[in-house]
């Protein structure tokens, strides 16, 4: 049997602890011996000084322990952190309690921001890892020494794993359960579950671009103003130089400077999600989205696509298409 641990905020979504809990209890259930001999032992840490979890949504959770009470040097399977905390005191716990536990444990993984408190305890360092999209360059920044990535749902890289958003942590489940007990044991609990054992795609697809915009007022920012306007017109970083009266190499050192992004990617992400917004809410043809987007043609639309969120234009339409599409 396997001791598993999860650590859970308070004021958090308590649906990732509790989806984790009843996949990893679903596989107990299809075990033949599941009441006698179950594969999972599955218990709730939190880090108040009371049992009483409470979520976000004004429901709660009984933990069956505090954190401070458990002996870091116990020996556990899997530790999996399940987001960051509210406070900065809740966080340091955390920290401070993985520091001693990890190393008496077979695997460490995190959920959409329990990665920050993962990369605060050095076990990330050197390694490949992921987080919710919106924190990817916060934790970048912070933490130059880890491998960020922002495509996959998930990254096992050793024995620590990390997992992106939210429901990330179901698809990071259930490839627990396949390294533990084999692939048949995780394709029956996500059929029995209605649920994708490896989903396609990545967690781009479902981010939101952001557009950094430059501070205050000037001719960059005057210049992204025009950029939204004219996505079809030719944008390559010479003819945007040549708006603001810069050199080209000035330009990008300018541009990036005061943006954060470079002109080409800057430029990306704006017909990115142009053409998301098109794909989601109008019938266009993928050849007119395009054109209207500045890619020209639907071969390169695809191409984007299928590079920056791994599907392609007519997949990501199929998932989140308006049903009032004009």
């Amino acid at each position: 049997m396997k001791k598993i641990l999860i650590i859970v905020p308070d004021g958090g979504m308590l649906f990732e602890s509790a989806g984790i809990a009843d996949i990893l209890m679903h596989a107990n259930q299809l075990h033949p011996q599941g009441l006698t001999r179950p594969r999972y032992q599955v218990d709730i840490a939190t880090t108040q000084p009371h049992q009483v979890i409470h979520g976000q949504s004004g429901l709660n959770l009984l933990a069956d322990y505090r954190i401070h009470e458990l002996d870091p040097r116990q020996p556990l399977d899997t530790i999996l952190i399940t987001g960051r905390g509210q406070t900065e005191q809740e966080g340091t716990a955390v920290v401070d309690w993985l520091r001693l536990a990890a190393p008496h444990a077979r695997r460490v993984a995190s959920i959409c921001g329990g990665a920050m408190l993962l990369a605060q305890t050095g076990l990330l360092n050197g390694r490949r890892a992921t987080t919710h999209w919106k924190l990817l360059e916060t934790m970048q920044s912070a933490f130059p020494e880890v491998k960020v990535e922002g495509g996959p749902l998930y990254i096992q890289d050793g024995p620590i794993w990390t997992s992106g958003g939210v429901t990330s942590g179901f698809d990071l489940t259930l490839a627990l359960v396949e390294e533990d007990y084999g692939f048949n044991l995780a394709r029956d609990i996500a059929q029995d579950l209605v649920m994708y054992l490896r989903r396609p795609g990545s967690q781009l697809q479902f981010s939101r671009y952001t557009l950094q915009q430059s501070n205050g007022s000037g001719p960059i920012s005057d210049l992204q103003a025009w950029i939204l306007e004219n996505i079809a017109a030719d944008l390559c970083v010479e003819k945007l130089a040549e708006r603001v009266a810069m050199s080209p190499r000035n330009f990008t050192r300018v541009f990036t400077r005061e943006t954060g992004v470079s002109p080409a990617r800057y430029v990306t992400e704006v017909r990115m999600a142009a053409a998301r917004q098109r794909l989601e809410q109008t019938r266009d043809t993928l050849d007119k989205i395009a054109v209207q987007t500045g890619f020209g043609s639907s071969i390169n639309l695809r191409r984007i696509f299928e590079r920056q969120l791994h599907l392609t234009p007519g997949e990501y339409r199929q998932r989140f298409h308006s049903r009032y599409m004009a």
